[in-house]
């Protein structure tokens, strides 16, 4: 249990940047799943539209510090990849 007021205000704050942080990486996660939807669905110009709309979620998110530069990186690339493979 926290005795000082600093730690007291410390609990505060990771709270309320959890929260923040946890509607960050879910916008990016619903982001990734639309392009996923398009390409499961074999629409190419849907998952272009929707790749070139996650890039700078996952640029943000990784500039806001809630995901890793490689995991931004390696999920961009797959994407990338499989959107590639679908023509």
């Amino acid at each position: 249990m926290a005795n000082t007021p600093q730690a007291k205000k410390r609990i505060r704050r990771n709270q309320r940047r959890a929260e923040i942080n946890g509607a960050r990486v879910s916008r990016i996660r619903t982001f990734v799943k639309k392009v996923e939807a398009a390409l499961a669905a074999g629409d190419k110009t849907a998952a272009s539209a929707a790749l070139e709309a996650v890039q700078p979620e996952l640029a943000r998110g990784v500039a806001r510090g809630v995901l890793h530069r490689n995991t931004a990186s390696r999920k961009f690339s797959r994407l990338t990849k499989r959107l590639s493979a679908l023509a």
